[in-house]
């Protein structure tokens, strides 16, 4: 089949993946011109802000009047790109079919690509559904369409939230949601959670030639790090395979230590992150719980050197593992759609469980690979745009979702 995409389409797209929306940055330059967007289609806006109002969440319902009908979700914000080898500005959204470099001059690429930090994760589904937003207000579909950009999605999903929360104090009940991840266009029906969690260790410092007066923190976070290392190896030996993720049990690592500050003083203080990517039928709260109880039985010997000494922990990012179905409505409606008679599963977090815990049917179907997301020289195809082009414009024109 062969998919055309718009000028409209690739436009905002460009236009979208130009602006500086890292987490660590506003999105309220993106924000801002979706909403005004819309305004010119009649169009009302509801944001929603973090608390020091630098950024924002937008949800906007396209055909009022309507009964409720189908969430299309983006996050807005992107990872950055700091030491990473780009031979492309990463803001500057061109197309072409490869960088030209001397390395890359044998390369044959024969399918135009749109390169930039979020082009595949995940602006061009926003600026396609942008572009399309007439199309919705339009149609003679009986439901509307919704659409739901948040923010700090890469940073611990946190932005949904407020964004869900505000929509229920609205009364919106929509039938489902459709994540617009890069799943190149192949219904998603499963991922993972994403947990990770601060350990703060307290010892007690001495001289390094009188460690019996201390209580060394590296030591006591290593402890606990071991134990994280052996309940992953737990999980890789004795959890049931969920079969069709890339890794079918559930992992968990270490993403950084820091601690000591000379090498002839006992440390004090040590801190370590690490994270649980749990499967859809595994027990997060479960493995963590095991995490906790085990330094709390090492806290006892430290606490006889120095009663202040233990260990605190603090959750940094809770993206709760989704589990749809090939059965779901939304699911069938998807591949429909995008002219799939598979479904997949993905590796990657999103904010379709947390769509699915508030009681919305939903699937992750959007242009683009995970593979290009997060590394230099990100790109999506025009091709797979098109795609989602077509995939949208058929949701426009739907009369039921069965």
């Amino acid at each position: 089949m062969s998919h055309v995409l718009s000028t409209r389409s690739l436009e905002l797209a460009q236009t979208l993946v130009r602006m500086n929306t890292v987490s660590n940055h506003s999105n309220l330059e993106l924000v801002d011109f979706v909403r005004d967007h819309l305004a010119g289609l009649g169009v009302r806006s509801r944001l929603t802000y973090n608390a020091d109002k630098t950024k924002a969440n937008l949800f906007a319902t396209l055909g009022a009047g309507k009964k409720a009908g189908v969430i299309l979700s983006g996050h807005t914000d992107t990872v950055p790109w700091d030491g990473q080898a780009w031979s492309v500005d990463p803001l500057s959204a061109i197309v072409q079919d490869w960088p030209q470099t001397d390395a890359d001059a044998e390369r044959v690429i024969d399918e135009p690509r749109l390169y930039g930090r979020g082009s595949a994760d995940m602006k061009s589904f926003i600026a396609v559904a942008l572009a399309n937003a007439e199309r919705f207000i339009e149609s003679e579909s009986p439901f509307a369409v919704h659409f739901a950009f948040s923010y700090d999605e890469e940073v611990g999903c946190f932005g949904v939230r407020e964004l869900i929360a505000d929509m229920k104090d609205q009364g919106i009940k929509p039938l489902a949601c459709i994540v617009g991840e890069p799943t190149m266009m192949v219904p998603a029906i499963a991922h993972k959670g994403v947990y990770r969690f601060k350990c703060c260790v307290r010892g007690k410092e001495a001289h390094s030639s009188l460690t019996p007066q201390s209580v060394n923190a590296i030591e006591m976070a290593a402890r606990v790090i071991g134990k994280l290392r052996d309940m992953a190896d737990g999980f890789e030996r004795d959890e049931p395979r969920y079969e069709g993720f890339d890794v079918p049990f559930s992992t968990a690592s270490v993403g950084q230590f820091h601690g000591g500050i000379a090498d002839n003083v006992v440390p004090r203080d040590a801190e370590f992150r690490y994270e649980f990517r749990n499967l859809p039928t595994s027990d997060v709260a479960k493995m963590q719980k095991e995490v906790v109880a085990y330094a709390q039985r090492a806290e006892v010997a430290m606490k006889k050197v120095a009663p202040d000494a233990g260990f605190r922990f603090e959750p940094i990012c809770e993206v709760p593992s989704f589990l749809g179905s090939a059965h779901d409505a939304v699911t069938r409606l998807a591949q429909r759609l995008a002219g799939e008679p598979r479904t997949t599963l993905v590796g990657f977090g999103t904010e379709a469980g947390i769509f699915k815990n508030a009681g919305i049917p939903t699937v992750v179907c959007g242009p683009g690979s995970i593979t290009q997301a997060h590394q230099p020289d990100e790109y999506v195809t025009l091709e797979q745009l098109a795609r989602c082009e077509d995939f949208l414009r058929g949701l426009a024109a739907t009369k039921e979702i069965r």
